[in-house]
Protein backbone atom coordinates (compact mmCIF):
# COMPACT_ATOMS: atom_id res chain seq x y z
CA UNK A 1 0.00 0.00 0.00
CA UNK A 2 1.27 3.47 -0.86
CA UNK A 3 1.86 6.02 1.88
CA UNK A 4 -0.19 8.58 -0.07
CA UNK A 5 -3.23 6.34 0.26
CA UNK A 6 -2.58 5.69 3.91
CA UNK A 7 -2.37 9.41 4.62
CA UNK A 8 -6.07 9.66 3.86
CA UNK A 9 -6.57 8.60 7.47
CA UNK A 10 -5.08 11.90 8.67
CA UNK A 11 -8.06 13.16 10.65
CA UNK A 12 -9.99 12.79 13.90
CA UNK A 13 -13.73 12.54 14.47
CA UNK A 14 -15.47 15.24 16.51
CA UNK A 15 -19.24 15.81 16.51
CA UNK A 16 -19.63 13.72 13.38
CA UNK A 17 -17.03 15.73 11.45
CA UNK A 18 -13.58 14.92 10.11
CA UNK A 19 -11.18 17.22 11.92
CA UNK A 20 -7.55 17.88 11.04
CA UNK A 21 -4.97 19.65 13.19
CA UNK A 22 -2.24 22.24 12.94
CA UNK A 23 0.09 19.94 14.87
CA UNK A 24 0.73 16.44 13.60
CA UNK A 25 2.38 13.14 14.57
CA UNK A 26 4.14 10.61 12.37
CA UNK A 27 2.95 7.01 12.36
CA UNK A 28 5.82 4.55 11.91
CA UNK A 29 5.78 1.06 10.43
CA UNK A 30 7.61 -1.03 13.07
CA UNK A 31 8.78 -3.50 10.43
CA UNK A 32 10.52 -0.93 8.23
CA UNK A 33 11.03 2.15 10.39
CA UNK A 34 9.37 4.24 7.66
CA UNK A 35 6.67 6.89 8.09
CA UNK A 36 3.40 5.49 6.77
CA UNK A 37 1.03 8.22 7.82
CA UNK A 38 0.61 11.59 9.47
CA UNK A 39 -2.20 12.15 11.97
CA UNK A 40 -3.34 15.21 13.92
CA UNK A 41 -2.06 15.95 17.41
CA UNK A 42 -5.13 17.27 19.20
CA UNK A 43 -5.08 20.43 21.25
CA UNK A 44 -6.81 20.93 24.58
CA UNK A 45 -9.48 22.98 22.80
CA UNK A 46 -10.23 20.18 20.33
CA UNK A 47 -10.47 17.67 23.16
CA UNK A 48 -12.91 19.92 25.01
CA UNK A 49 -14.94 20.26 21.80
CA UNK A 50 -15.15 16.48 21.54
CA UNK A 51 -16.20 16.24 25.16
CA UNK A 52 -18.88 18.93 24.73
CA UNK A 53 -20.18 17.09 21.66
CA UNK A 54 -20.43 13.83 23.59
CA UNK A 55 -22.24 15.58 26.44
CA UNK A 56 -24.72 17.23 24.08
CA UNK A 57 -25.47 13.96 22.33
CA UNK A 58 -25.82 11.87 25.48
CA UNK A 59 -29.47 12.45 26.44
CA UNK A 60 -30.75 11.69 22.96
CA UNK A 61 -28.64 8.56 22.60
CA UNK A 62 -29.51 7.29 26.07
CA UNK A 63 -33.24 7.69 25.41
CA UNK A 64 -33.15 5.62 22.22
CA UNK A 65 -34.63 2.15 22.63
CA UNK A 66 -31.91 -0.48 22.98
CA UNK A 67 -33.15 -2.07 19.76
CA UNK A 68 -32.48 1.19 17.88
CA UNK A 69 -28.96 1.42 19.24
CA UNK A 70 -28.46 -2.23 18.30
CA UNK A 71 -29.34 -1.47 14.68
CA UNK A 72 -26.42 0.96 14.40
CA UNK A 73 -24.10 -1.58 15.99
CA UNK A 74 -25.18 -4.40 13.69
CA UNK A 75 -24.60 -2.22 10.64
CA UNK A 76 -21.17 -1.29 12.01
CA UNK A 77 -20.24 -4.96 12.46
CA UNK A 78 -21.31 -5.72 8.90
CA UNK A 79 -19.08 -2.92 7.59
CA UNK A 80 -16.07 -4.28 9.47
CA UNK A 81 -16.53 -7.68 7.87
CA UNK A 82 -17.08 -6.14 4.45
CA UNK A 83 -13.79 -4.23 4.79
CA UNK A 84 -11.96 -6.87 6.83
CA UNK A 85 -8.93 -7.08 4.53
CA UNK A 86 -8.45 -3.31 4.32
CA UNK A 87 -8.67 -2.90 8.09
CA UNK A 88 -6.29 -5.81 8.67
CA UNK A 89 -3.73 -4.22 6.34
CA UNK A 90 -3.88 -0.99 8.34
CA UNK A 91 -3.17 -2.98 11.53
CA UNK A 92 -0.19 -4.74 9.95
CA UNK A 93 1.23 -1.45 8.68
CA UNK A 94 1.13 0.39 12.00
CA UNK A 95 1.22 -2.40 14.58
CA UNK A 96 3.27 -5.08 12.83
CA UNK A 97 1.38 -8.29 13.62
CA UNK A 98 1.08 -10.99 10.91
CA UNK A 99 -1.74 -10.47 8.44
CA UNK A 100 -3.59 -13.63 9.49
CA UNK A 101 -3.67 -12.43 13.11
CA UNK A 102 -4.88 -9.01 11.96
CA UNK A 103 -7.67 -10.58 9.92
CA UNK A 104 -8.67 -12.56 12.99
CA UNK A 105 -8.68 -9.42 15.11
CA UNK A 106 -11.14 -7.70 12.77
CA UNK A 107 -13.36 -10.78 12.60
CA UNK A 108 -13.34 -11.03 16.39
CA UNK A 109 -14.14 -7.31 16.67
CA UNK A 110 -17.25 -7.78 14.55
CA UNK A 111 -18.35 -10.63 16.82
CA UNK A 112 -17.93 -8.38 19.87
CA UNK A 113 -20.05 -5.64 18.31
CA UNK A 114 -22.81 -8.11 17.47
CA UNK A 115 -22.70 -9.54 20.99
CA UNK A 116 -23.19 -6.12 22.59
CA UNK A 117 -25.88 -5.16 20.08
CA UNK A 118 -27.91 -8.05 21.49
CA UNK A 119 -26.76 -7.77 25.10
CA UNK A 120 -27.81 -4.11 25.27
CA UNK A 121 -31.41 -5.30 24.90
CA UNK A 122 -31.03 -7.31 28.09
CA UNK A 123 -30.01 -4.65 30.60
CA UNK A 124 -32.86 -5.72 32.83
CA UNK A 125 -33.94 -3.97 36.00
CA UNK A 126 -35.56 -5.53 39.07
CA UNK A 127 -38.79 -5.38 41.04
CA UNK A 128 -38.02 -5.99 44.73
CA UNK A 129 -40.51 -7.32 47.31
CA UNK A 130 -42.05 -4.30 49.04
CA UNK A 131 -41.88 -3.79 52.81
CA UNK A 132 -45.11 -1.78 53.07
CA UNK A 133 -48.63 -1.86 51.70
CA UNK A 134 -49.18 0.28 48.60
CA UNK A 135 -45.49 0.34 47.73
CA UNK A 136 -43.26 -0.70 44.83
CA UNK A 137 -39.48 -1.06 45.06
CA UNK A 138 -37.62 -0.95 41.77
CA UNK A 139 -34.04 -1.03 40.54
CA UNK A 140 -33.38 0.54 37.16
CA UNK A 141 -30.22 0.46 35.04
CA UNK A 142 -29.20 3.63 33.27
CA UNK A 143 -26.11 4.58 31.22
CA UNK A 144 -23.26 6.15 33.18
CA UNK A 145 -22.96 9.14 30.84
CA UNK A 146 -20.03 10.40 28.80
CA UNK A 147 -17.08 8.01 28.96
CA UNK A 148 -13.41 8.46 28.14
CA UNK A 149 -11.79 5.45 26.47
CA UNK A 150 -7.99 5.09 26.35
CA UNK A 151 -6.59 2.14 24.38
CA UNK A 152 -3.16 0.51 23.87
CA UNK A 153 -0.99 -0.48 20.91
CA UNK A 154 -1.12 -4.26 20.96
CA UNK A 155 -4.74 -4.83 19.86
CA UNK A 156 -5.59 -1.59 18.03
CA UNK A 157 -8.99 -2.88 16.87
CA UNK A 158 -9.93 -5.41 19.54
CA UNK A 159 -9.47 -3.19 22.59
CA UNK A 160 -11.15 -0.24 20.88
CA UNK A 161 -14.17 -2.36 19.97
CA UNK A 162 -14.51 -4.01 23.40
CA UNK A 163 -14.84 -0.56 24.95
CA UNK A 164 -16.83 1.33 22.30
CA UNK A 165 -19.36 -1.42 21.59
CA UNK A 166 -20.19 -1.93 25.26
CA UNK A 167 -20.44 1.82 25.87
CA UNK A 168 -22.75 2.40 22.90
CA UNK A 169 -24.96 -0.59 23.73
CA UNK A 170 -25.39 0.71 27.29
CA UNK A 171 -26.45 4.14 26.01
CA UNK A 172 -23.23 6.03 26.72
CA UNK A 173 -21.47 8.47 24.42
CA UNK A 174 -17.70 8.48 24.24
CA UNK A 175 -14.44 10.24 23.51
CA UNK A 176 -11.82 7.73 22.36
CA UNK A 177 -8.07 8.30 22.67
CA UNK A 178 -6.14 5.56 20.83
CA UNK A 179 -2.46 4.80 21.37
CA UNK A 180 -0.30 7.28 19.41
CA UNK A 181 1.59 4.42 17.74
CA UNK A 182 -1.58 2.86 16.25
CA UNK A 183 -4.18 5.61 15.70
CA UNK A 184 -5.12 4.96 12.06
CA UNK A 185 -6.92 1.72 12.88
CA UNK A 186 -9.24 3.70 15.15
CA UNK A 187 -9.76 6.38 12.49
CA UNK A 188 -10.92 3.74 10.03
CA UNK A 189 -13.09 1.92 12.59
CA UNK A 190 -14.89 5.11 13.59
CA UNK A 191 -15.32 6.09 9.94
CA UNK A 192 -17.36 2.93 9.36
CA UNK A 193 -19.36 3.70 12.49
CA UNK A 194 -20.11 7.19 11.14
CA UNK A 195 -21.30 5.69 7.87
CA UNK A 196 -24.13 3.99 9.78
CA UNK A 197 -25.67 7.43 10.31
CA UNK A 198 -25.14 7.36 14.07
CA UNK A 199 -26.09 10.76 15.58
CA UNK A 200 -23.35 13.39 15.63
CA UNK A 201 -21.45 13.59 18.91
CA UNK A 202 -22.21 10.06 20.08
CA UNK A 203 -18.77 8.80 19.00
CA UNK A 204 -15.70 11.03 19.06
CA UNK A 205 -12.07 10.18 18.31
CA UNK A 206 -9.24 12.44 19.48
CA UNK A 207 -5.59 11.60 18.77
CA UNK A 208 -2.90 13.10 20.93
CA UNK A 209 -0.65 13.13 23.95
CA UNK A 210 -1.53 11.79 27.37
CA UNK A 211 -0.69 15.07 29.07
CA UNK A 212 -3.15 16.93 26.82
CA UNK A 213 -5.98 14.63 25.70
CA UNK A 214 -5.71 12.20 28.60
CA UNK A 215 -5.52 15.02 31.13
CA UNK A 216 -8.76 16.55 29.92
CA UNK A 217 -10.63 13.24 29.96
CA UNK A 218 -9.41 12.31 33.43
CA UNK A 219 -9.90 15.71 35.09
CA UNK A 220 -13.14 16.99 33.52
CA UNK A 221 -16.20 16.24 35.66
CA UNK A 222 -18.40 15.77 32.58
CA UNK A 223 -16.60 12.49 31.92
CA UNK A 224 -18.33 10.07 34.27
CA UNK A 225 -16.17 7.03 33.57
CA UNK A 226 -12.68 6.20 32.29
CA UNK A 227 -11.88 2.84 30.71
CA UNK A 228 -8.13 2.36 30.28
CA UNK A 229 -6.02 -0.52 29.03
CA UNK A 230 -2.29 -0.19 29.51
CA UNK A 231 0.48 -0.33 32.07
CA UNK A 232 -0.06 -0.60 35.81
CA UNK A 233 2.04 2.51 36.41
CA UNK A 234 -0.22 4.64 34.21
CA UNK A 235 -3.32 2.98 35.63
CA UNK A 236 -2.30 4.01 39.14
CA UNK A 237 -1.76 7.58 37.99
CA UNK A 238 -5.21 7.65 36.34
CA UNK A 239 -6.78 6.27 39.51
CA UNK A 240 -5.23 9.03 41.61
CA UNK A 241 -6.18 11.82 39.22
CA UNK A 242 -9.72 10.54 38.64
CA UNK A 243 -10.39 10.58 42.39
CA UNK A 244 -10.96 14.34 42.30
CA UNK A 245 -14.20 13.85 40.38
CA UNK A 246 -15.06 10.34 41.70
CA UNK A 247 -15.15 8.82 38.23
CA UNK A 248 -16.10 5.22 37.59
CA UNK A 249 -13.02 3.29 36.46
CA UNK A 250 -12.26 0.19 34.46
CA UNK A 251 -8.53 -0.49 34.44
CA UNK A 252 -7.12 -3.45 32.50
CA UNK A 253 -3.44 -3.33 33.41
CA UNK A 254 -0.23 -5.36 33.32
CA UNK A 255 0.31 -9.04 33.88
CA UNK A 256 2.93 -11.59 34.82
CA UNK A 257 0.97 -14.68 33.87
CA UNK A 258 2.26 -18.13 34.85
CA UNK A 259 1.68 -21.42 33.06
CA UNK A 260 2.20 -24.60 35.10
CA UNK A 261 2.74 -28.07 33.63
CA UNK A 262 2.26 -30.89 36.15
CA UNK A 263 3.80 -34.35 35.68
CA UNK A 264 0.43 -35.92 34.89
CA UNK A 265 -0.27 -33.42 32.08
CA UNK A 266 -0.49 -34.25 28.40
CA UNK A 267 2.91 -32.77 27.50
CA UNK A 268 2.22 -32.42 23.78
CA UNK A 269 -1.04 -30.62 24.45
CA UNK A 270 0.68 -28.31 26.95
CA UNK A 271 3.51 -27.53 24.54
CA UNK A 272 1.07 -26.64 21.76
CA UNK A 273 -1.21 -24.49 23.92
CA UNK A 274 1.60 -22.59 25.68
CA UNK A 275 3.41 -22.05 22.38
CA UNK A 276 0.30 -20.59 20.73
CA UNK A 277 -0.33 -18.25 23.65
CA UNK A 278 3.26 -17.15 24.19
CA UNK A 279 4.03 -16.14 20.61
CA UNK A 280 0.71 -14.59 19.60
CA UNK A 281 1.31 -11.03 18.43
CA UNK A 282 5.06 -11.50 19.09
CA UNK A 283 4.33 -11.91 22.78
CA UNK A 284 2.57 -8.53 23.01
CA UNK A 285 -0.59 -9.77 24.74
CA UNK A 286 -1.52 -8.66 28.24
CA UNK A 287 -2.73 -12.11 29.27
CA UNK A 288 0.17 -13.76 27.46
CA UNK A 289 2.27 -16.25 29.40
CA UNK A 290 5.28 -14.67 31.09
CA UNK A 291 6.63 -17.61 33.13
CA UNK A 292 6.47 -21.33 32.34
CA UNK A 293 6.78 -23.68 35.32
CA UNK A 294 7.41 -27.30 34.32
CA UNK A 295 7.73 -30.15 36.81
CA UNK A 296 11.34 -31.26 37.06
CA UNK A 297 10.50 -34.82 35.97
CA UNK A 298 9.27 -33.67 32.52
CA UNK A 299 11.25 -30.45 32.01
CA UNK A 300 13.72 -31.99 29.54
CA UNK A 301 10.95 -33.44 27.37
CA UNK A 302 8.90 -30.24 27.48
CA UNK A 303 11.86 -27.95 26.72
CA UNK A 304 13.03 -30.06 23.79
CA UNK A 305 9.60 -30.18 22.15
CA UNK A 306 8.88 -26.53 22.87
CA UNK A 307 12.23 -25.32 21.54
CA UNK A 308 11.80 -27.37 18.38
CA UNK A 309 8.56 -25.52 17.61
CA UNK A 310 10.09 -22.13 18.42
CA UNK A 311 12.99 -22.76 16.05
CA UNK A 312 10.51 -23.27 13.22
CA UNK A 313 8.87 -19.85 13.62
CA UNK A 314 9.28 -17.49 10.68
CA UNK A 315 10.03 -13.87 11.56
CA UNK A 316 9.41 -10.99 9.18
CA UNK A 317 7.08 -8.35 7.79
CA UNK A 318 3.50 -9.18 8.67
CA UNK A 319 2.34 -8.83 5.06
CA UNK A 320 4.12 -12.10 4.24
CA UNK A 321 1.37 -14.73 4.79
CA UNK A 322 3.98 -17.25 5.99
CA UNK A 323 5.30 -14.96 8.76
CA UNK A 324 4.31 -15.91 12.30
CA UNK A 325 6.33 -13.35 14.27
CA UNK A 326 6.32 -9.68 13.34
CA UNK A 327 8.16 -6.75 14.91
CA UNK A 328 7.52 -5.29 18.32
CA UNK A 329 5.34 -2.24 17.94
CA UNK A 330 7.82 0.27 19.43
CA UNK A 331 11.57 0.50 19.88
CA UNK A 332 11.08 0.96 23.62
CA UNK A 333 9.46 -2.50 23.77
CA UNK A 334 12.41 -3.97 21.86
CA UNK A 335 14.92 -2.30 24.17
CA UNK A 336 13.17 -3.71 27.23
CA UNK A 337 13.09 -7.26 25.87
CA UNK A 338 16.76 -7.05 24.98
CA UNK A 339 17.65 -5.76 28.45
CA UNK A 340 15.70 -8.50 30.23
CA UNK A 341 17.27 -11.30 28.20
CA UNK A 342 20.80 -9.92 28.51
CA UNK A 343 20.41 -9.51 32.27
CA UNK A 344 19.14 -13.08 32.61
CA UNK A 345 21.94 -14.46 30.45
CA UNK A 346 24.55 -12.57 32.44
CA UNK A 347 23.11 -14.13 35.63
CA UNK A 348 23.40 -17.68 34.32
CA UNK A 349 20.34 -18.28 32.16
CA UNK A 350 20.78 -20.71 29.28
CA UNK A 351 19.56 -19.70 25.82
CA UNK A 352 17.94 -22.63 23.96
CA UNK A 353 16.68 -20.51 21.06
CA UNK A 354 17.00 -16.92 19.88
CA UNK A 355 18.26 -14.55 22.53
CA UNK A 356 19.10 -11.62 20.28
CA UNK A 357 17.82 -8.63 18.40
CA UNK A 358 17.56 -9.21 14.64
CA UNK A 359 19.38 -6.57 12.60
CA UNK A 360 20.51 -8.19 9.36
CA UNK A 361 19.02 -7.59 5.91
CA UNK A 362 15.28 -6.95 5.94
CA UNK A 363 15.40 -6.71 9.74
CA UNK A 364 17.82 -3.78 9.80
CA UNK A 365 15.29 -0.96 10.20
CA UNK A 366 12.59 -2.77 12.17
CA UNK A 367 11.93 -3.72 15.80
CA UNK A 368 12.58 -7.45 15.46
CA UNK A 369 13.61 -9.85 18.21
CA UNK A 370 14.27 -13.54 17.65
CA UNK A 371 11.77 -15.93 19.27
CA UNK A 372 13.58 -16.99 22.43
CA UNK A 373 13.55 -19.83 24.94
CA UNK A 374 15.45 -19.53 28.24
CA UNK A 375 16.15 -22.08 30.98
CA UNK A 376 18.27 -22.24 34.13
CA UNK A 377 16.43 -19.26 35.56
CA UNK A 378 15.79 -18.08 39.12
CA UNK A 379 12.89 -16.21 40.69
CA UNK A 380 15.13 -13.23 41.46
CA UNK A 381 15.81 -12.42 37.80
CA UNK A 382 14.10 -9.34 36.35
CA UNK A 383 12.72 -11.37 33.46
CA UNK A 384 10.67 -13.40 35.95
CA UNK A 385 9.49 -10.40 37.96
CA UNK A 386 8.67 -7.99 35.11
CA UNK A 387 6.18 -8.23 32.27
CA UNK A 388 8.22 -9.15 29.18
CA UNK A 389 5.73 -8.19 26.45
CA UNK A 390 7.84 -9.83 23.78
CA UNK A 391 8.63 -13.21 22.12
CA UNK A 392 10.58 -14.67 25.03
CA UNK A 393 9.62 -17.87 26.88
CA UNK A 394 11.34 -18.44 30.27
CA UNK A 395 11.11 -22.05 31.50
CA UNK A 396 11.55 -22.82 35.21
CA UNK A 397 11.21 -26.06 37.15
CA UNK A 398 9.35 -26.97 40.34
CA UNK A 399 9.13 -29.95 42.69
CA UNK A 400 5.61 -29.85 44.16
CA UNK A 401 2.22 -28.21 43.98
CA UNK A 402 2.47 -25.99 47.05
CA UNK A 403 5.80 -24.61 45.87
CA UNK A 404 4.63 -23.74 42.37
CA UNK A 405 1.37 -22.14 43.53
CA UNK A 406 3.33 -19.94 45.94
CA UNK A 407 5.75 -18.93 43.20
CA UNK A 408 2.92 -18.24 40.75
CA UNK A 409 1.21 -15.95 43.26
CA UNK A 410 4.43 -14.19 44.28
CA UNK A 411 3.78 -11.15 42.11
CA UNK A 412 1.86 -7.91 42.38
CA UNK A 413 -0.02 -8.87 39.21
CA UNK A 414 -3.02 -11.16 38.87
CA UNK A 415 -4.40 -11.02 35.34
CA UNK A 416 -4.38 -14.65 34.20
CA UNK A 417 -2.89 -18.05 35.01
CA UNK A 418 -2.81 -21.36 33.18
CA UNK A 419 -2.11 -24.91 34.23
CA UNK A 420 -2.14 -28.44 32.83
CA UNK A 421 -3.15 -31.49 34.86
CA UNK A 422 -5.47 -34.50 34.66
CA UNK A 423 -5.94 -34.72 38.45
CA UNK A 424 -9.44 -33.42 39.19
CA UNK A 425 -8.67 -32.73 42.85
CA UNK A 426 -5.61 -30.71 41.89
CA UNK A 427 -7.60 -28.83 39.28
CA UNK A 428 -10.08 -27.59 41.88
CA UNK A 429 -7.31 -26.77 44.37
CA UNK A 430 -5.55 -24.59 41.81
CA UNK A 431 -8.73 -22.91 40.65
CA UNK A 432 -9.20 -21.84 44.27
CA UNK A 433 -5.54 -21.17 45.01
CA UNK A 434 -4.23 -19.20 42.02
CA UNK A 435 -4.60 -15.43 42.38
CA UNK A 436 -5.76 -14.40 38.92
CA UNK A 437 -8.80 -12.85 37.29
CA UNK A 438 -8.87 -15.57 34.61
CA UNK A 439 -7.67 -19.17 34.71
CA UNK A 440 -7.14 -21.55 31.82
CA UNK A 441 -7.18 -25.27 32.66
CA UNK A 442 -5.57 -27.54 30.04
CA UNK A 443 -5.76 -24.66 27.59
CA UNK A 444 -4.56 -21.07 27.18
CA UNK A 445 -7.40 -19.26 25.41
CA UNK A 446 -9.53 -16.94 27.54
CA UNK A 447 -10.90 -14.45 25.02
CA UNK A 448 -14.56 -15.17 24.28
CA UNK A 449 -17.26 -12.57 23.67
CA UNK A 450 -19.51 -13.99 26.38
CA UNK A 451 -16.86 -14.14 29.11
CA UNK A 452 -15.56 -11.46 31.51
CA UNK A 453 -11.93 -10.38 31.23
CA UNK A 454 -9.93 -8.51 33.84
CA UNK A 455 -7.46 -8.97 36.66
CA UNK A 456 -7.02 -8.81 40.41
CA UNK A 457 -4.36 -7.16 42.54
CA UNK A 458 -2.36 -4.64 40.46
CA UNK A 459 -3.64 -6.05 37.18
CA UNK A 460 -6.64 -3.77 37.41
CA UNK A 461 -10.25 -3.30 38.40
CA UNK A 462 -13.44 -3.95 36.48
CA UNK A 463 -14.21 -6.35 33.65
CA UNK A 464 -14.57 -6.25 29.89
CA UNK A 465 -16.52 -8.78 27.89
CA UNK A 466 -19.87 -10.51 28.32
CA UNK A 467 -22.74 -9.01 30.27
CA UNK A 468 -20.23 -8.03 32.95
CA UNK A 469 -18.64 -5.63 30.46
CA UNK A 470 -21.98 -4.00 29.75
CA UNK A 471 -22.63 -3.53 33.48
CA UNK A 472 -19.43 -1.46 33.73
CA UNK A 473 -21.21 1.27 31.71
CA UNK A 474 -24.47 1.19 33.68
CA UNK A 475 -25.54 2.83 36.94
CA UNK A 476 -28.15 1.40 39.29
CA UNK A 477 -31.02 3.69 40.25
CA UNK A 478 -33.18 2.53 43.13
CA UNK A 479 -36.79 3.78 43.35
CA UNK A 480 -39.15 3.44 46.35
CA UNK A 481 -42.64 4.27 45.09
CA UNK A 482 -45.55 4.71 47.50
CA UNK A 483 -49.12 5.16 46.32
Amino acid sequence: MEATKLNRLNYMWINGEKVEGNETMDVINPATGKVIGIVPRATKEQTLWALQSAESAFKGWAKLPAESRAAYLMQWADSLLLHQKKLAEIIVEEQGKPINEALGEIFGSALIIRWYAEEGKRAYGEILPASNIDQKLMVMKQPVGVVGLITPTNMPAGTVIRKTAAALAAGCTFVLKPAPETPRTSVALIQYLMETGIPAGVANLVIGDEDVVGKVLIEDARVRKISFTGSTAVGKQIMQEAASTMKRLSLELGGNCPAIVFPDADVDKAVEAIFNNKFENSGQVCNGINRIYVHESIEAEFSEKFTEKVNQLKVGNGFDPDVQIGPLVAKSYLDKVERLVEDAHASGAKVLAGGRRLTEGDFSEGNFYAPTVLTNLTEEMSIIKEEIFGPVAPILTFENELEVVAKSNDTSYGLAAYFFSQDISRIYRLIDGLEAGGIGVNGTSLAYVQSPFGGVKESGIGKEGGHHGLTEYLELKYVALSY
